[in-house]
C-alpha cells in the first residue's frame, strides 16, 4: 500500500510521433474533496482530453504496430487492467477492497483476509500475466484466487512467492524477481522489472516491513500476516516499440533504478505525505517527463468499483497535479476512472473486452 500517516504514524529529449501526440498538458481537475465525495468520472472528464489532442491514437515511438490494440483499465488504487490483442496483463489487482477502518480512524491490523470471487472475476478476464509490486494486501489480496482459478503466472518478489504458495498456488506458476531483469513474454509484450522503494510515514518508517526467505509457519489470514516484502516497479512495453508503460505500486522509488526507462506513459502513486525527498520532480527528471501522466493510489480502496472513485484524505491529489504541471509542462494528466476504458494513449474508448 501507499503509506498512509493514520496506520503508521522533464530535460529536453528527442522528438517522437509517439510524444507529439501529448503536446497539450490537459489537466482533469473539479474533485470533490473528502472520503465521502467522488470524483467526477473521468469518462466525461477526459473527453476535454481527446477534445484537445488529435483523436486518432498517437502511434508509438517508432510507429509500433501493436499500439492500436492496447487498452488500459485501472482497477483502482494501484491496479491496471491492460489488453494487448487477446491477451491480459494485470498489475496489482487489489478488486475485493474490504474495510479495515483505514479510513475510519480504526485501522485493525487483525483484519482477516477475503476474497469475493464474483467481484474479482467480473474485471480481470483472462489474465495469463500478474505483476506484484509488492505483498502488502491491498496489492496482493485477491492475487492467490486469481492465480489458483486461472493459471496465471504471477511475477514478484521472493516474498510474494512464498506468500502464494503457502496460500495454495502452484510454485511453478510464480516467477520470483529482483529487478533488473527484462522478460519478454512473446506476442510483443515486454516486461522490466525495476528495483523499487515503499513510501514510508512523516517519521520515515515503513509500513509493515519485513521479507521471506521461507514459507511462514502459517497460511496467512490477517492484513498484518502480510508483509511488504521489498517492493518493484514495471516497465511494461506492447508492441515491438511500445507504447511503453512504468506502473508503480507505492510513492517511493530508486532515482538511479528508473533513470534510462522513458516510459510514455508513468502510472505515479500519489503520496501521502513529504517524506520522499522533491518525490514528483525528482521521478519526473529521472523518468525524463512522460508524455502522459495518470496518478494512482488516492482512491479510498475500502469503497466497492461500482461508482466513481472516492477520494482518500489523506492524499492531497490537486497538490499532486500541481507539482506534475510545474515539473513537466509538457506532460499531459489523465485522472482515472474505473469505469472506463483507455486506448494505448490512455484516451477514453478503448476496445472492451469483458470475458
Amino acid at each position: 500500500m501507499t503509506q498512509d500517516t493514520r496506520a503508521t504514524d522533464r530535460a529536453d529529449r528527442p522528438d517522437t510521433p509517439f510524444r507529439r501526440g501529448f503536446d497539450r498538458r490537459t489537466v482533469l481537475r473539479g474533485a470533490a474533496v473528502g472520503a465521502a465525495s467522488p470524483l467526477i468520472p473521468a469518462t466525461a472528464a477526459t473527453a476535454t482530453a481527446a477534445a484537445a489532442t488529435d483523436a486518432a491514437p498517437a502511434p508509438a515511438r517508432g510507429g509500433g504496430r501493436a499500439a492500436g490494440s492496447v487498452s488500459w483499465r485501472w482497477l483502482g488504487t494501484a491496479g491496471w487492467r491492460i489488453d494487448v490483442g487477446d491477451r491480459t496483463v494485470l498489475f496489482d489487482p487489489y478488486l475485493t477492497r474490504f474495510p479495515t477502518g483505514l479510513f475510519d480512524g480504526a485501522f485493525d491490523p487483525g483484519t482477516r483476509l477475503r476474497t469475493r470471487p464474483e467481484v474479482v472475476d467480473a474485471h480481470i478476464g483472462r489474465p495469463e500475466l500478474v505483476l506484484v509490486s509488492h505483498s502488502h494486501w491491498d496489492h496482493l489480496g485477491d492475487v492467490p484466487h486469481i492465480a489458483r482459478t486461472t493459471g496465471a503466472r504471477v511475477v514478484g518478489t521472493e516474498t510474494t512467492y512464498h506468500l502464494l504458495v503457502s496460500l495454495g498456488v502452484d510454485a511453478g506458476q510464480i516467477s520470483v524477481v529482483k529487478g533488473g531483469e527484462v522478460l519478454d513474454f512473446g506476442g510483443g509484450i515486454t516486461v522490466e522489472v525495476v528495483p523499487s522503494l515503499h513510501s514510508r510515514n512523516k517519521k520515515c518508517a515503513y509500513f509493515a516491513p519485513g521479507t521471506l526467505n521461507a514459507p511462514p509457519a502459517t497460511a496467512p489470514k490477517t492484513i498484518s500476516d502480510l508483509p511488504e516484502g521489498d517492493t518493484l516497479a514495471f516497465r511494461v512495453t506492447t508492441g515491438d516499440d511500445g507504447p511503453s508503460a512504468f506502473l508503480m505500486g507505492a510513492s517511493d522509488f530508486s532515482e538511479r533504478a528508473v533513470r534510462g526507462l522513458r516510459p510514455d506513459l508513468a502510472m505515479i502513486a500519489v503520496p501521502a505525505g513529504t517524506a520522499t525527498h522533491q518525490y514528483v520532480p525528482r521521478l519526473l527528471r529521472a523518468l525524463d517527463s512522460p508524455g502522459v501522466v495518470v496518478p494512482v493510489h488516492w482512491d479510498n480502496f475500502e469503497v466497492p468499483l461500482s461508482g466513481s472513485p472516492v477520494r482518500d484524505p489523506a492524499m492531497d491529489l490537486e497538490a499532486f497535479l500541481t507539482q506534475v504541471g510545474k515539473a513537466s509542462p509538457a506532460t499531459r494528466i489523465v485522472v482515472p476512472d474505473y469505469r472506463t476504458v483507455y486506448d494505448a494513449a490512455m484516451r477514453p474508448g478503448g476496445r472492451r473486452r469483458d470475458r
